[in-house]
């Protein structure tokens, strides 16, 4: 019998487009033999509509749609429910596949409806990804586990109404460059790098424009390197891959536009970095009671070769070019039988 799986992709968050783009690998690296896919697109304005094909997803199309699919938070339905022109249908689920990026997605709001409507759905529970998709609190998490992570300084929206008091207690304990987060935005939106004064206040209102709360860190000089974890209480991590950026940094535009932007899925690291890098992602996958799959994000700082734990990721992209399904096809973990382990997974979780 096959699993009816709904696909999730889209949303409201600045990583709209990066989601539609992990859809696309997801849905067509999903084996048509096991799964029924119902693709449901979600609009930068928040419509949820039913799509009908990948092709819609790549065009674009599918944001003309005009069926509603609303997935009920009725826990005895388990389903989702279709409206168009008056008419109602409804079709069971068996798990839902969240591919989304970023906040109303990867932030534990989705993950609460479908908690409510006792669905299994793949990824972290409401908590890791609450906490995880908070960069801040994150932070607040990994000082406690003794993983040396960048100096930060918290920063709220509202203090920004005095900029030379925040600016002043910003530069008493870093010194520039010092790089600017939203605390709640992900693929680097609104992340800038501060060499003065001036940078540093045009930063924090960039970033302002993405989060009430921004972190304010030291800039690490190194290499940058990701690991990705896989499972539940038996969760493992594969082997470490490392960014080379073309820009300065890896910000949205290095990620997705820059086509000097590459991976190293085997880079050459000094002795024993690579095994504490993977040991420290799973320990901080763990204390952030994360599930399903994480990517977790290092730097190797140059000269000292300290590892540095920068950010983790509970939803990662499924993108042609994203380090989370190549460090497990590295690992001989196919991008099929790697949506499989995330669907048995989350399938294992409800039932138990």
């Amino acid at each position: 019998m096959k699993k009816t799986i709904a696909v999730l992709f889209g949303g409201q968050s600045s990583e709209h487009e990066v989601s539609c783009m992990s859809a696309v690998n997801v849905i067509s690296s999903m084996d048509k033999e096991k799964y029924e896919q119902i693709l449901i697109g979600i609009t930068k304005e928040g419509d949820w509509l039913k799509v009908d094909s990948v092709e819609q997803i790549e065009d674009g199309s599918w944001r003309n749609s005009r069926v509603r699919a609303v997935i009920s938070p009725e826990a005895t339905k388990k389903t989702v429910i279709f409206m168009e022109d008056g008419r109602v249908s409804e079709k069971k689920l068996d798990a839902v596949f969240p591919v989304l990026h970023g906040l109303y997605g990867e932030d534990g709001t989705v993950q609460g409806i479908l908690e409510l409507a006792k669905i299994p759905y793949v990824g972290c529970g409401v908590l890791a990804s609450s906490v995880s998709m908070d960069k801040l609190y994150t932070k607040l998490v990994v000082d406690t586990l003794g993983i040396r992570q960048a100096v930060y300084v918290p920063v709220m929206r509202a203090e920004l109404k005095e900029m030379n008091k925040v600016v002043e207690k910003i530069e008493a304990k870093l010194s520039y460059p010092v790089f600017i987060k939203p605390s709640n935005a992900g693929s680097s939106r609104g992340v800038s790098k501060a060499e003065n004064r001036a940078e540093l206040e045009a930063g924090l209102s960039g970033a302002a424009e993405h989060d009430r709360k921004i972190l304010v860190e030291e800039t690490i000089i190194g290499r940058e390197l990701e690991c990705a974890v896989l499972g539940g209480e038996d969760c493992r991590a594969s082997g470490v891959g490392e960014v080379l950026a073309a820009a300065d940094f890896y910000d949205y535009e290095a990620k997705y536009h820059n086509a000097e932007s590459k991976t190293d899925l085997s880079p050459v690291l000094p002795e024993g970095k690579e095994e504490e890098i993977r040991e420290a992602a799973v320990k901080i996958f763990r204390a952030l009671d994360c599930f399903g799959l994480s990517r977790v994000d290092f730097f190797l700082k140059k000269d000292t070769n300290e590892v540095v734990f920068n950010e983790i990721n509970t939803l990662p992209g499924f993108t042609g070019i994203s380090m989370y399904p190549m460090l497990w096809e590295q690992k001989g973990i196919s991008k099929p039988a790697l949506i499989d382990k995330l669907i048995d997974s989350a399938l294992l979780r409800y039932n138990r």
